[in-house]
């Protein structure tokens, strides 16, 4: 035999050693693992050969998410009622959902509903389970969003953020309970954002309500967790839509400004897919956006001076970037 030979045999009983090591590490985390996700995957599909027919009411459905969702859910078979304030642009995505000629299918129901007026939310859920009779998921993605900092904006405007995007998620959700509880069944999603993870500059307002919705759902999800309801919290980063377009100022006026940020965002179908992915699978909070928002996500809870830091360089560029426009 060679040296050659003898080397070659050296390094395969080395590679071999670190093989046994790394399976032997590895083996007992990565298999349970695997298993968890075969499960996982087994289940969704599972509930979505049991989606057609369930009843779907999604909110701020007339574009962006919501019109997205409305897609998705609908080509599952699901019987969607629409609900948003522009009932207009609700029976054009109705239109659009019946231009699929999808087979069967059950023709969309359109339902005007205004997040900020809370007293009415009762009466719209009589409408709701006037139609089907019940709701097995609720999708609450309707809201609004803020571009100002905390000493420009006025109490106002923080205060219809928290309606619209709180309070408004929160009366549509109590009112719609008692229905799941008496049928012991039902799935309450709570659209979210990384923002309501963490905070950033410019977005006092909208934070707060996301943070706001955040510890809800987690209150909630442990309260009905025994009586076979469940929830969850999707948080997302940017997404291509209107939202900064259709966000407030400080005044109170409309933004009018397509952000960089959103404009190069994930698109609401992607996000939508794995929205009901979300559903199917049960998950109980998810974080769904690119590295950088995630590393900030850890980076708050991790490092948080680090953050805290980053955050205020931020803040000050963001003035500057303001002075030099205004």
């Amino acid at each position: 035999m060679k040296v050659e030979d003898l080397n070659k045999c050296a390094g395969s009983t080395d590679w071999n050693v670190l093989y046994w090591v790394l399976g032997t590490i590895l083996m007992p985390v990565a298999l349970p693992l695997a298993l968890f996700n075969i499960w996982q995957r087994f289940r969704a599909q599972k509930y979505r050969n049991q989606l057609p027919g369930k009843v779907v009411l999604i909110t701020g459905a007339s574009s962006g998410v919501g019109e997205a969702l409305a897609h998705v859910f609908y080509s599952a078979g699901c019987k969607v009622i629409l609900a948003a304030r522009r009932t207009l642009e609700l029976e054009r995505v109705k239109k659009d959902l019946l231009a699929l000629d999808l087979e069967p299918a059950y023709p969309p129901t359109v339902l005007g509903l205004d997040l900020a007026e809370l007293n009415t939310i009762p009466d719209f859920v009589t409408r709701v389970l006037g139609v089907y009779n019940q709701v097995d998921i609720l999708i609450n993605n309707g809201g609004i969003s803020v571009r100002a900092d905390v000493a420009s904006t006025a109490v106002d405007v923080d205060l219809k953020i928290m309606v619209v995007n709180y309070f408004g998620s929160v009366a549509l959700t109590k009112a719609l309970l008692p229905s799941m509880l008496k049928r012991k069944s039902g799935h309450i999603c709570f659209i979210s954002s990384v923002q309501g993870k963490f905070a950033i500059p410019q977005r006092a307002a909208y934070s707060a309500s996301k943070h706001a919705m955040q510890a809800f759902a987690d209150s909630l999800r442990s309260e009905v967790a025994s009586k076979n309801i469940n929830v969850s919290t999707v948080s997302p980063g940017y997404v291509r839509t209107q939202l900064s377009l259709n966000a407030l100022t400080g005044t109170g006026k409309s933004y009018g400004k397509m952000d960089d940020s959103t404009a190069k965002g994930m698109s609401p179908d992607k996000l939508a897919e794995r929205i009901l992915k979300c559903i199917l699978r049960n998950e109980p909070d998810i974080l769904v956006s690119d590295v950088q928002a995630k590393v900030a996500y850890y980076l708050r809870h991790l490092c948080p001076s680090l953050f805290f830091w980053i955050m205020a360089k931020r803040a000050l560029k963001l003035e500057k970037a303001e002075k030099k426009t205004g």
